[in-house]
């Protein structure tokens, strides 16, 4: 090893194997945690199988296994002749001849490349007047407050409106009820933290999102796709769905399998996360009923926040479970925060007032914004197959041959990221899909399908379409 020699890599792995479960998810997630914090640098190398396992007194299969899921996640890359070498935290997306599955949402969160359209992150781009005019409300309402602002489970103001956001749905909801988060990715984390030990189970819908997938790998867990509502029956430690406006395809789950989904949930007495983050961007302005609101048990828990239907920016989501759960949730956030920043609170609790209002806007925008990106493809890429979205902020695109994480590469030497669709699987399924979403205006949309259409003939080898429409830039 050229940076940390074997010594020091014992050393930082401490007492890897000390906690629960099959001992290469435990390698796995100490070393995942090494690189993500930049302890072990990119391109450095890592000890052969053989001689790790030696040193570590464990089987070669377990180093193995531990190499080849951070492989698959997309942080080491493996190549005969030349070892294991940490990969590239700013990667700007898969590549298929190395089996990586990396996660471009986060990477270009962390590392924005220059002069490129992102098609990575969907997440509203312009703060609607609304969300101005909520924070000038709530600086107007903490001139009155009298408390230290510390509350781990979230402002009481907002705990009200939420609770009563979820009544007016149908679902009877106490503050009680209602933790606040730093977002719907640290609702997720502090779900995962709590339910999940390294081994356990978790089961997750395909296709799916990114960052749920990371939480769970994060925690050690063996994440496995879900065929179906009654994979349930397995029992898994914790099940996670996105029946309201799916991403990455904005599919909606209907009520029979609903209903179906949460029963077999309190049967089986398997706690199901669902995820309502884009409940509210349905293009037919009808909110589905959320799963709790099909059996009355504790197993269910909802999960939401305000950064796709205001801004990704304002970073306030929430948790809806039972009590007691709301309760060990708040102790374990305690450890982290102490709690969300109140300003932010009081704006979201003045902006689900003017629910309405700001969802109308919203899915104004977003209609035009999704017929225009649909038509553009249609005639730029005809050999692109897609279904048009039910509602959100991306479609779901297959490509007619080759693999997404190859074209990826090709599409960002011509301007645009996008985010291949390995990444939306647990197993790393979907190679030949993307998603891209149309929260940019329209020009920015018809530059971007420009672009990706140069882009598809160079990498298709045709290049027909390059003369006739030039590269925009």
């Amino acid at each position: 090893m050229n940076g940390t020699n074997l010594d020091d890599l014992i050393d930082l792995l401490g007492r890897w194997a000390s906690g629960r479960g099959p001992l290469y998810l435990l390698l796995a997630a100490r070393l995942r945690a090494l690189i993500d914090d930049g302890v072990l640098a990119p391109d450095e190398p890592l000890p052969p199988d053989r001689v790790l396992a030696r040193r570590l007194a464990v089987g070669r299969g377990t180093v193995v296994a531990a190499y080849d899921l951070l492989q698959q996640e997309g942080r080491l890359l493996r190549r005969q002749g030349s070892g294991t070498r940490v990969a590239a935290i700013d990667l700007p997306a898969t590549r298929a001849a190395d089996g990586v599955v990396a996660n471009p949402l986060l990477q270009h969160i962390l590392h924005p490349p220059d002069n490129v359209q992102l098609l990575t992150c969907a997440a509203p781009h312009d703060p609607p007047p609304a969300l101005s005019e909520a924070y000038a409300e709530a600086a107007h309402r903490l001139a009155g407050l009298h408390e230290m602002g510390y509350d781990p489970a979230g402002n009481r103001e907002l705990r009200a409106a939420l609770a009563a956001y979820y009544t007016g749905r149908g679902l009877r909801t106490t503050p009680d009820e209602i933790i606040v988060t730093t977002g719907a990715q640290q609702a997720l984390t502090l779900l995962t933290g709590l339910l999940v030990a390294p081994g356990d189970t978790v089961l997750a819908e395909t296709p799916t999102y990114p960052g749920a997938l990371e939480a769970f790998r994060h925690a050690a867990a063996v994440v496995r796709p879900a065929t179906g509502v009654e994979d349930l029956r397995e029992r898994p430690a914790l099940a996670y769905f996105v029946p309201s406006v799916r991403n990455p395809d904005g599919a909606i789950m209907d009520n029979p399998s609903r209903r179906r989904l949460a029963g077999l949930a309190a049967e089986h007495d398997v706690p199901l996360i669902d995820d309502e983050v884009r409940a509210e961007l349905c293009f037919s302005g009808e909110t589905p009923a959320p799963l709790a609101g099909f059996h009355r048990g504790e197993q269910i828990i909802t999960i939401g926040s305000l950064s796709k239907l205001v801004w990704g920016g304002l970073r306030v989501g929430w948790i809806r479970a039972a009590a007691p759960l709301v309760s060990r949730l708040a102790r374990l956030r305690a450890v982290h925060d102490l709690g969300g920043e109140v300003v932010s609170q009081l704006a979201a609790a003045a902006l689900l007032r003017r629910l309405d209002e700001v969802r109308a806007a919203q899915l104004a925008t977003l209609r035009r914004r999704h017929d225009h990106l649909c038509a553009e493809l249609r005639a730029r890429l005809p050999s692109w197959t897609f279904e048009p979205a039910l509602g959100g902020q991306t479609i779901w695109v297959r490509l007619p041959h080759g693999d997404a994480d190859s074209f990826s590469q090709v599409a960002l030497r011509h301007g645009v990221a996008v985010p291949p669709g390995r990444s939306f699987d647990p197993l790393g399924a979907f190679a030949d899909h993307m998603r891209l979403h149309f929260l940019f205006p329209e020009d920015e949309l018809s530059r971007a399908v420009n672009n990706l259409a140069a882009a598809w003939a160079s990498y298709d080898g045709a290049g027909r379409t390059v003369s006739r429409h030039p590269l925009v830039v």
